[in-house]
């Protein structure tokens, strides 16, 4: 049994090469910390917890609830962030909230941008923006969100794993649609392998709305922020049942899929 308390709200995630984490109280940022080890996140992710937390004068008994990056992204990466986190809320007794790893690179991506505050209400909207992380063969993990003329924010399209050359053929013609609603599309996270497809959309919607690319990494800032939202509205996750977003099965696990049908037919 886990109680809700207005104490300090731990976040971190390991969804992309990059360790990042945040404990936000009151409405601001105790400390961060990034560090890039893609292939040593489950060596050092409680190391890494305990070093922010100590950085941060923060106990296990201070903390008021867990907020965890739970993908899409990195295979490993999303188990590993998720498994530590139902760990912790299960043995410190606290609240876990899952957040979007896609939704927070758009969100703390856009503040960025936009010169906005995490967490402050703002009118500077009516914008898209489109997260993007490589997940090879030309596809990337990607969803649409939004930040309102009137400064709510919403997701229009689900995360998930899509050609990046069709995605932008559906972002061009709906976003054509959108005339006096629609001021500017944002196109944020790892660009490096997706820029030509990326400028093409800036082509496409030249003459009907504003597109703007912006390399941006994860920030544990936005987890937090994000992970606030979703206790405010009562969203906890279930601690022995949260599993990451994987939205497509492992190369490996596909291919045993393959295998192991192929031999139930022989």
């Amino acid at each position: 049994m886990t109680e809700l308390n207005e104490g300090p709200l731990l976040a971190f995630d390991t969804s992309t090469a990059a360790f990042t984490a945040a404990i936000l109280d009151k409405g601001s940022i105790l400390g961060e910390m990034q560090s890039m080890a893609e292939r040593n996140h489950s060596v050092h992710i409680i190391t890494h917890v305990k070093q922010l937390m100590e950085q941060c004068g923060v106990t296990a008994n201070d903390v008021g609830a867990i907020a965890v990056g739970s993908g899409p992204g990195s295979y490993t990466g999303m188990r590993i962030a998720v498994a530590a986190a139902k760990t912790l809320a299960w043995v410190w007794r606290k609240p876990l909230v899952s957040v979007s790893s896609l939704e927070a690179i758009a969100y703390g991506g856009w503040h960025h941008a936009a010169g906005v505050e995490l967490g402050a209400t703002s009118s500077a909207g009516g914008d898209w923006i489109l997260p993007i992380m490589d997940a090879r063969r030309g596809q990337v993990y990607t969803g649409g969100y939004a930040m309102s003329l009137s400064g709510e924010w919403s997701c229009f399209a689900a995360d998930g794993v899509r050609l990046m050359h069709d995605w932008v053929e559906r972002i061009a013609g709906e976003a054509a649609t959108q005339q006096g609603q629609l001021k500017r599309i944002w196109v944020v996270g790892d660009l490096s392998l997706h820029a030509a497809e990326a400028e093409r959309l800036k082509a496409l919607c030249e003459e009907k709305v504003e597109v703007h690319l912006l390399s941006y990494e994860l920030e544990g800032r936005a987890v937090a922020w994000l992970g606030r939202h979703r206790l405010l509205e009562g969203k906890i996750a279930d601690t022995h049942g949260l599993t990451p977003n994987y939205t497509q099965l492992a190369e490996a696990e596909v291919n045993l899929r393959a295998r192991q049908q192929g031999e139930a037919k022989s």
